[in-house]
């Protein structure tokens, strides 16, 4: 019998689906990881986006940023981390939040400088305030780079929140890969990389039907105030 075959028989098990440690389980602890890590590194990143954008200021500094952070070892990190503070989690979380920055940051700023200047002018002219042209204006004009920017961080995450298995305990889907490899259970390793691919699908296919649906709006809308 081939691994393909031994891993759809442990992804067709009905005891994988069920108990603490059961497929469910797993998937649900896989997005409270991904959850927590887009909320803090949203948190950092779209507000220093927007900033870049709307002033045209600092520019420089976070497209450096952006290549900085994209150049970071997620394991290098992780290991920093762990030394200095002991605590496994932290590292983990420390480690996805870099990697969702820069297309969060990247998406932000892209977004705000694809509006038409003309149409920023035009909304200045009728005296609207610099807070009133960010929300009212660029903000709904950039929402398709903007969820773009989502879209690829949270894919990013999901990849690699396998690094939080190696917390003890909780451990998301990446716990099947790294209990598989630590007992040669191959299948089980085939099994939960499947998991984690078939979560990313989900994910990007919502987040394309979002993209979507708001680049249909942004068409169909003309760019005026």
């Amino acid at each position: 019998m081939s691994v393909a075959s031994e891993a759809w028989d442990w992804l067709t098990d009905d005891a994988n689906w069920s108990g603490p440690a059961g497929i469910p389980v797993r998937t649900l602890e896989h997005l409270e990881y991904t959850a927590l890590t887009l909320v803090i590194a949203t948190a950092i990143a779209i507000p220093l986006g927007l900033y870049i954008g709307h002033t045209g200021r600092f520019r420089v500094v976070g497209v450096g940023l952006t290549g900085a952070l994209r150049a970071l070892p997620t394991l290098g990190v992780v290991t920093i981390v762990s030394l200095h503070t002991g605590i496994d989690l932290t590292a983990a979380l420390v480690a996805l939040v870099l990697i969702a920055i820069p297309p969060l940051l990247a998406g932000a700023y892209a977004g705000l400088e694809s509006v038409d200047p003309a149409t920023v002018d035009a909304a200045r002219a009728l005296g609207m305030t610099h807070w009133q042209v960010l929300w009212r204006v660029e903000v709904p004009l950039a929402l398709p780079l903007l969820i773009g920017g989502f879209r690829s961080a949270t894919l990013q995450v999901i990849a690699t929140a396998t690094i939080a298995a190696q917390v003890p305990g909780p451990g998301g889907l990446g716990r099947f890969i790294l209990d598989g490899l630590d007992l040669d259970d191959y299948p089980r390793v085939m099994g939960g990389a499947v998991l984690v691919i078939a979560l990313a699908l989900v994910v990007d296919l919502t987040f394309a039907a979002l993209q979507r649906l708001s680049a249909r709006r942004r068409v169909s809308t003309p760019e005026r105030v």
